[in-house]
């Protein structure tokens, strides 16, 4: 199979395992090929650490897909991350109608916010600025914090209604993206996982594992990532919705049985050798 490239949009939180630094690993492992585009370099990421640095990269962006563009590159996905300013939207649009080709999957992760609250670097009326990258998108991937932002609902903690999960696609599929895949759901206090809706078959799928309690920092980019990945290994994307939720769950596993401090992100290095072989397994049965 030909060696597939994706082009990457995210921050690099240098310590913090999230963004770049789960992203450019799990595709790696993948096979993927995968060039980026840094939008910002922070020290750490913005939760719970004080004093972090930031530095802001928007100027760079416009200037390196230039150049790549020189250069003839294509992308058989653009994944787009984090993004810190209204003016890095419109060049992440820019970007995506420069290297998009008919083939081209945009996946758009609507990085801003969790439990509640936006990042500390967004102000409240970029939710629905976002929503001008998401009308480019193939596939969305929100928590649920991040939905209720981008549809103007008071947030909501859980156990969910699941009539209330499929309005929320559907009215996230309204938004323009053919498939929405909603992270952080959970109907009990046993299991949690994804609900995604399809909008060209107009079908609704779930996929669930073992809810372990806490908060866990980077785990939105460590299941993003690894859905993509698999998704451009030919995996179905249901499938790779149910890889990526238990490689997710079992690094979060590993970080809770070893104790670690969750600022610092789950350890899903030491489960990569389980995602390949996940992904192996599903191409051999198909």
């Amino acid at each position: 199979m030909r060696q597939k490239r994706a082009i990457a949009i995210h921050d690099i939180s240098c310590t913090g395992r999230c963004s770049l630094t789960v992203a450019l690993p799990i595709l790696s492992a993948a096979g993927i090929e995968t060039s980026v585009i840094p939008t910002a370099v922070l020290s750490t990421h913005t939760g719970e650490f004080s004093g972090y640095t930031y530095t802001d990269l928007t100027d760079d962006m416009p200037l390196i897909a230039r150049h790549w563009a020189s250069l003839g590159l294509t992308a058989d996905a653009i994944y787009t991350g984090f993004l810190g300013s209204y003016r890095q939207i419109r060049i992440v649009c820019d970007i995506i109608d420069m290297f998009k080709g008919p083939d081209t999957l945009v996946f758009v992760d609507p990085a801003m916010a969790d439990n509640g609250r936006l990042y500390k670097t967004i102000d409240k009326n970029f939710p629905d600025g976002i929503k001008t990258l998401i009308r480019k998108a193939d596939i969305i991937v929100p928590n649920m914090t991040e939905a209720m932002f981008l549809l103007g609902m008071p947030y909501s903690e859980g156990p969910y209604d699941p009539a209330k999960i499929d309005e929320i696609l559907l009215s996230l599929s309204g938004l323009g993206p053919n498939r929405v895949i909603l992270t952080g759901v959970y109907y009990d206090e046993k299991k949690l996982g994804a609900a995604s809706y399809d909008a060209s078959a107009k079908k609704i799928g779930y996929s669930f594992s073992e809810k372990v309690d806490g908060f866990y920092y980077g785990t939105g980019d460590v299941f993003a990532s690894a859905l993509l990945g698999a998704m451009m290994n030919g995996i179905k994307a249901d499938e790779a919705i149910s890889i990526a939720v238990h490689y997710t769950a079992h690094s979060i596993e590993r970080t809770k049985d070893e104790g670690r401090d969750v600022r610092y992100g789950v350890n899903f290095e030491q489960g990569l050798g389980e995602y390949i072989k996940a992904i192996e397994n599903e191409r051999t049965r198909h």
